[in-house]
């Protein structure tokens, strides 16, 4: 019961962002269906905005192109929505990513997060290539580009190998 609430606060928060981002840019529904040449048709994409219907990750991320704006733009600002987990390893101070091995691994979930590391290594101009210090600021992105919360990040990017450390 606890985690469907979670969801749709989730959802709801991501549909917020959608109808915010969309308004920004002066589109109508069916205009945003013509940009994506009907991968999101109008009533879906309504459906999302009312938080109706749960968007993935990578669709998440394919409208972000058609908007052209960052995929972590049309993730929810509301910090009121907890997300965490008293289980869960806490990186709330930040962590490091060993991108060598984050290389080596071939599946969706490390697609995304090479994906998003890549564009860190571009913003900070960081180019060392082997380890990337994600701090606390990102974490929650991360995690959600994931559809994880923040404790959970910490224990799946254990189960990857690819956590290198805590920072200071």
């Amino acid at each position: 019961m606890e985690d469907e609430f979670v969801d749709e606060a989730i959802s709801d928060g991501i549909g917020e962002r959608l109808r915010a981002i969309r308004r920004q840019k002066r589109l109508s529904l069916q205009e945003v269906e013509a940009l994506s040449r009907k991968e999101f048709k109008a009533s879906v994409l309504g459906a999302y905005e009312r938080g109706e219907r749960a968007i993935s990750v990578p669709r998440l991320m394919r409208l972000a192109g058609v908007y052209g704006v960052p995929a972590e733009q049309l993730l929810p600002r509301d910090d009121s929505i907890d997300l965490t987990d008293a289980r869960a390893i806490d990186l709330t101070g930040g962590f490091s990513v060993d991108l060598v091995r984050l290389q080596g691994l071939n599946t969706p979930e490390a697609q995304i997060l090479r994906r998003y590391t890549e564009r860190v290594q571009i913003y900070r101009q960081d180019f060392n290539g082997r380890i990337l210090t994600i701090r606390s600021d990102d974490v929650r992105v991360m995690a959600w580009a994931l559809g994880l919360t923040p404790e959970e990040l910490g224990v799946r990017l254990e189960e990857m190998g690819i956590r290198a450390g805590i920072t200071v």
